[in-house]
């Protein structure tokens, strides 16, 4: 009990000091103008699932506490100081460079952050999600300014937005989302065109350890990238709960049939249920499965990438897949 004790006054030390670090360098008025004599930071309002939120005009310690803030931050050009990794996994996405990953410090799980680990990077900038860590708003506010979106994954072009004025990367942002739609039209006509795009229904069906298989419906990260693509999509994906998967067990995987079918695996692919069910008569009595149109592709960069480095990189290996 002593050592428990102790170990939670040396972590409220911490956030106290880090809450102290930031009051102080993040005083300034929002005109941006530097206080005379004061040696306070610029600073400007940003408007975030938890109302205005004043942040450094120019962040230099920014720690990041999802995949979709990571991508973001990267794509960018900012380099963040720490960041969250999946339950599923102890690193960072690897379609990231690992340049750019290497340097990041673990700060704990996506979700369930260590806040003492945070508090020490000494960080002038948080980023993450209401869905996330709402729950821990007062005490990331505390540590740094905490700029949160309301959720991930449908909305994370707009998150890329506040993103990119929270890091003050707004004319970065420009091109990037420029590049971004440049891209989808290439893909788009290298697969035969808007016609045949929209005339070809996909699917995308994730195992996850621990739940049930989901076909994913419209209102997801690649439901809007398909979407973007112009592709067909079956009438399985309007029945998907909230627009964001339609859960079915191994003996109804029929439902999931399309001219092609992605599919991706959360964790060990034996405990998921991938390995039995693609082996299933049921599976092999899809039109995709007789077509050769199944593609199996990295989860965490289809499913959990978040942002437009990760986009661009799906729109590649769509591409490759779909003509090769």
């Amino acid at each position: 009990m002593a050592t428990s004790l102790r170990r939670r006054g040396l972590a409220l030390g911490a956030l106290s000091l880090a809450g102290a670090l930031t009051l102080s360098a993040c005083g300034s008025s929002d005109s941006g103008d530097k206080a005379s004599g004061s040696g306070a930071a610029k600073t400007h309002t940003v408007k975030t699932a938890m109302g205005d939120v004043k942040v450094p005009v120019n962040p230099e310690r920014v720690v990041v506490l999802d995949t979709g803030e990571l991508d973001s931050a990267l794509t960018l050009g900012v380099q963040p100081v720490g960041g969250t990794h999946s339950a599923s996994e102890d690193s960072f996405p690897s379609y990231l460079p690992a340049s750019r990953t290497k340097n990041i410090k673990q700060v704990g799980e996506i979700a369930n952050p260590n806040l003492e680990t945070v508090a020490s990077l000494k960080p002038d900038l948080i980023l993450t999600s209401k869905v996330r860590d709402g729950d821990r708003y007062e005490q990331l506010r505390a540590i740094a300014p905490t700029v949160m979106t309301e959720s991930t994954g449908t909305a994370w072009k707009e998150n890329f937005q506040l993103h990119a004025e929270a890091l003050g990367k707004q004319a970065e942002a420009k091109k990037v989302v420029a590049d971004y739609d440049a891209h989808v039209a290439k893909v788009t006509e290298a697969i035969g065109g808007k016609e045949k795009a929209a005339a070809t229904e996909v699917n995308f069906v994730r195992f996850v350890e621990g739940a049930d298989i989901r076909i994913y419906g419209k209102q997801n990260y690649i439901g809007s990238i398909l979407a973007d693509l112009g592709m067909g999509r079956p009438a399985i994906t309007d029945k998907a709960k909230d627009g964001f998967s339609y859960d079915v067990s191994p003996e109804k995987i029929d439902l999931a049939d399309a001219d092609v079918v992605f599919t991706s695996t959360y964790g060990d692919p034996a405990k998921a249920g991938a390995t039995k069910t693609m082996n299933s008569g049921l599976w092999k009595g899809l039109k995709a499965s007789k077509d050769g149109k199944v593609f199996k592709v990295d989860d965490r960069l289809w499913i959990a990438g978040i942002g437009y480095t990760a986009a661009g990189k799906i729109l590649d290996e769509f591409q490759a897949k779909m003509t090769g």
